[in-house]
């Protein structure tokens, strides 16, 4: 069981980190959640927003990224 809990602490910490990144990124890069596929519908009071293209792009990119990293 002592695997189990240094697993869940290990992606404890690995969700806050990539939330923070993504919080630190969002101002930096303007682009990123406008891009074309990215699905926004705004009505009196409510905003439903849904950035698949954009998530797309970034999980295509930390893929290249660890690819890389593991060779």
């Amino acid at each position: 069981m002592e695997g189990l809990s240094g697993l869940g602490r290990m992606l404890v910490i690995t969700g806050i980190a990539l939330v923070i990144l993504g919080l630190w990124l969002s101002g930096k890069l303007p682009f990123l959640g406008r891009l074309p596929g990215d699905i926004r519908i705004e009505r009196d009071g409510f905003v439903f927003y849904f950035p698949i293209t954009s998530m797309l792009l970034v999980s295509a990119l930390f893929s290249l990224i660890l690819t890389l990293l593991r060779r």
